[in-house]
């Protein structure tokens, strides 16, 4: 391991590792073209206002690498977003072992583990995917996770994918897969297995906790913007869904991420600075912050 590197907060010297990083390469935009008739891959790039990525994933795993360098972040979990993609995770992970993690989204209708023997997490999207949690399909992806002791990503909630708007791709997205309830058999079923949940739960934030509360092996990933939070009965601010996370699960399973995606935005320094206003507001201590933004993503990952 490279020496650890580390950022400024309101701690102090930080050391940062993001939960939730989307690594967008051409091959990923190869396979959207490829979900809508007559949509080129050179058509996609003149249609969106974001630095195009090279054919090859090294150059854009440099760029990332740079980027985190420049914010002083540590480490990263790098997604590749759409099923089939996960070679460029995996290229950009070969070139900086000590700075990426691969996660990777499967669609368990058409699941096979060897394509992911070098993927440290499987991200799983029902609503996107229109599947149960609990099918028959899906233990196939929790046995995977336990036999190499790896991590499963569960989306709930809202799920809105940006650029598939922008490039007028259909989003038939079913949100009665969606709710984090749905996991507590699945997660209860393979204790082994490190379940993380992002965005708090993206909408199904009283649920997220009830099933973190019920599952010890579940972790909640804090990435985006969180601004599921405007569905809320009664109005919630970020600061008090930390609060609330907190009393419920503890700073032991509260895994930081930004949901950062695209050049030339990078890495989203601004998810950083508000998330641990909020944290250090609450009084959390330096070992709690040492743990939410680095240390728990770390210790689930070490297998």
């Amino acid at each position: 391991m490279s020496e650890l590197i580390a950022r400024d907060s309101p701690w102090g010297p930080l050391v940062v590792a993001d939960a939730h990083v989307h690594f967008f390469s051409h091959r990923f935009f190869e396979i959207l073209a490829g979900q809508k008739p007559g949509l080129t891959v050179e058509e996609i790039r003149t249609r969106i206002d974001w630095t195009f990525p090279p054919p090859r994933p090294q150059p854009l795993a440099e760029a990332w690498a740079r980027e985190l360098d420049r914010h002083g972040v540590h480490r990263a979990a790098l997604i590749a977003s759409v099923p089939g993609d996960h070679e460029s995770v995996l290229a950009a992970v070969h070139a900086h072992p000590d700075r990426f993690v691969a996660f990777a989204m499967a669609n368990p209708k058409a699941w096979s583990p060897k394509t992911f023997s070098e993927v440290r997490a499987a991200c799983l999207f029902p609503a996107m995917h229109q599947y149960s949690i609990q099918s028959d399909e899906v233990r196939a992806v929790f046995e995977w996770a336990e036999q190499g002791n790896r991590a499963v990503f569960v989306h709930c909630g809202v799920l809105s994918v940006g650029v598939r708007e922008k490039l007028g791709l259909p989003s038939p997205f079913d949100m009665r897969f969606s709710n984090p309830i749905d996991v507590q058999v699945v997660a209860r079923r393979h204790p082994g297995v490190s379940v993380i949940v992002p965005h708090f739960g993206a909408g199904y934030f009283r649920e997220a906790l009830m099933l973190a509360d019920m599952c010890p092996n579940v972790y909640l990933d804090t990435s985006s913007t969180n601004r599921w939070m405007r569905y809320q009965e009664s109005s919630l601010n970020l600061r008090q869904v930390f609060q609330r996370a907190l009393e419920v699960v503890g700073p032991q399973r509260l895994l930081f991420g930004t949901d950062s995606s695209y050049f030339p935005r990078g890495w989203n320094h601004q998810v950083f600075e508000e998330q641990a206003r909020a944290l250090y507001e609450l009084g959390v201590s330096q070992a709690a912050a040492r743990g939410i933004f680095a240390e728990n993503l770390l210790r689930i990952l070490a297998g």
